[in-house]
């Protein structure tokens, strides 16, 4: 069941810019960012109701920067403020990840120790370096996924955020993969 939530989660995520797209084309953008709100405020209910516990200050600044996107986009019936959605979630991953930098172990190590617990100091210098990869695929996508809601059409910005930043994603993964098959070729 967990593996199905996660794969309902990745095709949310990949359906949003398409989803948003579709939804423009027949609805103004206020429509479209109220629908949005109740989303997020729904999604808050639910993680807090599962979990039982209240979210983290870093999701709470992650959240209410995405409700405050679509409050603009709901009060100035702004169709970039929409856009610029897939801009905030690339920002929120670059906060997560560049704090677990600050505050070791990273995002990465924590990875790595699911499969991996004793990993070795090399390692542990691997997955920061990668960390800091992904912090600047991150900052990367974000200026892009922004110049694509500011300045070029909706069409553009769909393809970007729909479909060109997962298959860039990918390639990391996969480039990734391959690196620490070479370094690391003990560890499966």
């Amino acid at each position: 069941m967990p593996g199905s939530r996660a794969a309902a989660r990745l095709a949310a995520a990949l359906a949003y810019p398409v989803g948003i797209y579709c939804a423009l084309i027949w609805l103004e953008p206020r429509v479209v960012a109220a629908g949005l709100i109740a989303i997020l405020v729904w999604r808050r209910r639910l993680y807090a109701q599962r979990y039982l516990r209240e979210l983290s200050w870093v999701s709470r600044g992650i959240l209410a920067t995405l409700v405050l996107l679509c409050l603009g986009a709901l009060v100035e019936n702004d169709e970039t403020l929409l856009r610029l959605y897939p801009a905030a979630i690339s920002g929120a991953f670059l906060v997560v990840f560049g704090l677990s930098l600050l505050n070791p172990p990273t995002i990465i190590e924590r990875l790595a120790r699911l499969k991996t617990p004793d990993l070795p100091a090399a390692g542990v210098r691997y997955t920061r370096q990668v960390t800091r990869v992904w912090c600047a695929f991150f900052v990367v996508n974000g200026f892009i996924a922004t110049w694509t809601a500011v300045w070029s059409s909706r069409e553009v910005w769909a393809l970007y955020t729909g479909l060109l930043s997962y298959v860039a994603m990918g390639l990391l993964f996969a480039g990734e993969w391959l690196v620490r098959r070479r370094l690391f070729p003990e560890v499966r």
